[in-house]
């Protein structure tokens, strides 16, 4: 009997602890700080994540998912979101992997950066939300993982809104060279590739980020509180992990998962884009700005807009016309 009350202590002493833990990490996942415009911050457990996400406007709203790139966040989104709301849309806002309050739910889950895997999260968010069909925009990482996304699953996209296009990964097209101006816009790709390259980013975070934003978007003087806004996403543990997979994994340097490979398959075809569309070309897209090298691959209701002096934050550089482009997105599917 000794033993047994003995055993039953030390359940609920373990217990307590892991309560404990559940707690603290908690506690640390929430002290992240994000603009009341965006809504109200919640977490959610969704595939491989417990996501990070903030929800705004009326939950019987017309839903929309805004996704941020690499090195930014949801605060991307924070003068979009206003304007959507606005006009009745219920808006979520989620950080990516490795960004953010965004977590995986086990310690032993490889940590994935390719293209199907963050287009995976997205469904497994909309099913978590129990979203059947929503308006999807993005930019950078964001736009790729919207526009594969709506590649693989249409039936769950009503519009689509890309910046800079079509950024679909085909990773034997990735192996040929491009111009050398061409490479040399692609400098932190080959940084990241070499072992000195994970250790400066993980020691430089902060400024290398900040030198990226700089380089994207030269004629936005975004200031330090801005960008420190963003930059506390940065910590997040699996976030240099994420970044370096992603970069090598587009370099075919590193492997992705077999379990994604039917979907790879599936993109590498470069599939047509069938939902309705818009995709927005900026300064940041230099001659493909006009964005006539894959109109082709939109086949439903589709416009492009040029955005003259903007770089590549296209949502926080210019709000109005991304949230135009999402409400529009969304009016050519109904």
């Amino acid at each position: 009997m000794k033993t047994i009350r003995n055993k039953i202590a030390f359940i609920a002493v373990l217990l307590l602890s892991v309560n404990f833990t559940h707690a603290q990490s908690e506690k640390q996942i929430n002290t992240i700080e994000v603009s009341g415009s965006l809504g109200t911050l919640k977490q959610i457990n969704a595939g491989l994540l417990n996501v990070g996400y903030t929800e705004a406007g009326p939950a019987t709203g017309s839903p929309v998912i805004l996704l941020h790139g690499w090195p930014y966040d949801i605060h991307s989104y924070q003068e979009v979101v206003p304007i959507l709301v606005a006009k009745g849309y219920r808006v979520i806002t989620p950080y990516l992997r490795g960004f953010g309050t965004t977590r995986f739910l086990s310690d032993a889950t490889f940590r994935n950066g390719q293209q199907a895997a963050l287009a995976t999260d997205v469904i497994a968010l909309m099913d978590a939300l129990k979203i059947k069909k929503a308006t999807i925009g993005g930019f950078d990482w964001g736009a790729r993982t919207a526009v594969a996304a709506a590649a693989l699953w249409p039936e769950r996209v009503n519009g689509l809104v890309s910046v800079s296009g079509y950024l679909v990964v085909n990773l034997e097209a990735n192996l040929k060279p491009l111009p050398p101006t061409a490479e040399y816009g692609w400098w932190y790709q080959y940084y990241f590739a070499t072992e000195r390259g994970k250790t400066g980013y993980t020691q430089n975070t902060y400024e290398f980020n900040k030198l990226i934003w700089k380089l994207a978007s030269p004629l936005w003087n975004f200031d330090k509180a801005t960008y420190d806004q963003t930059a506390q996403s940065f910590d997040n543990p699996d976030h240099v992990a994420i970044v370096i997979h992603n970069y090598r994994w587009r370099q075919s340097l590193e492997a992705g998962e077999p379990k994604y490979d039917s979907l790879e398959k599936r993109l590498a075809s470069r599939p047509d884009i069938t939902v309705p569309a818009i995709t927005i070309g900026s300064d940041f897209d230099g001659a493909f700005a006009d964005g006539k090298a894959y109109a082709n691959k939109f086949k439903g209701k589709y416009e492009h807009r040029i955005l003259k002096g903007i770089g590549h934050n296209v949502p926080q550089e210019d709000p109005k016309a991304f949230a135009q482009a999402i409400i529009d997105a969304d009016g050519f599917g109904k």
